[in-house]
């Protein structure tokens, strides 16, 4: 037992008060209390099972009842225990007056310390099960998520390569376009060259641009036609 809680409550002293009985604290008393404890530990069973799922991990009251974990009829659990040593009758007290009043309210009401720890056992043991089965779910939907966001970011990636495929695609008709547009005006500059310089040999204002600005005269000096 890793957990110590079960000192305060374990009585050393002899059930029939003989006066052969080991003194309290001494450590022969505290190996019979450790004996006592560690028996009461190996009776209950190391993992819980439940016998109802539970609705709301959060109530612990749940988990007991699925647990199968039931309030005896004296009343005295390890929980009513806790509850008492932190009322304000206690308050204050030494932990030796503390189990005194508690070992005197068992007893008045016909409860076994041994009882009240193994309440306690199983308790613990169903929230340390509980906890593992939760850990398990946990984990589960850990797993499920990423392999979850693993299939998105592959789709995410696939989406995104097609998109980049149809921005390349794009700006390659945009450049294709650009292209044939660049090579019409290149044409079309030396068409208006041709024009341009024809006309030249009959006017002296040539009206005919060429690439936006007028044509100089070229060839034979413009000759007014009659």
């Amino acid at each position: 037992m890793s957990k110590k809680w079960y000192n305060l409550f374990v009585s050393v002293d002899s059930p029939s008060g003989e006066s052969g009985a080991a003194e309290e604290g001494s450590p022969g008393a505290r190996s019979d209390a450790a004996r006592m404890v560690a028996e009461i530990a190996a009776s209950v069973p190391a993992v819980s099972s439940f016998s109802s799922p539970v609705q709301d991990p959060t109530s612990f009251a749940e988990i007991y009842h699925a647990a199968e974990i039931a309030t005896p009829p004296h009343g005295y659990d390890i929980l009513k225990i806790a509850g008492m040593l932190q009322s304000e009758h206690l308050k204050g007290l030494s932990p030796e007056v503390k189990r005194s009043s508690i070992l005197v309210a068992l007893e008045a009401a016909g409860a076994k310390l041994d009882d009240v720890i193994q309440d306690a056992v199983r308790r613990d043991r169903a929230l340390d099960s509980f906890e593992t089965v939760l850990a398990k779910s946990r984990a589960a939907v850990e797993n499920a998520k990423i392999e979850e966001n693993r299939k998105i970011e592959a789709e995410m990636n696939q989406m995104l390569a097609q998109y980049r495929s149809r921005i390349q695609a794009n700006n390659e008709a945009v450049a294709k376009e650009n292209e044939r547009f660049s090579a019409w005006q290149t044409a079309k500059q030396a068409e208006e060259r041709t024009i341009a310089d024809a006309v030249s040999y009959f006017v002296s204002e040539n009206p005919i641009t060429v690439s936006g600005a007028a044509a100089g005269s070229s060839g034979a000096p413009a000759k007014p036609v009659k």
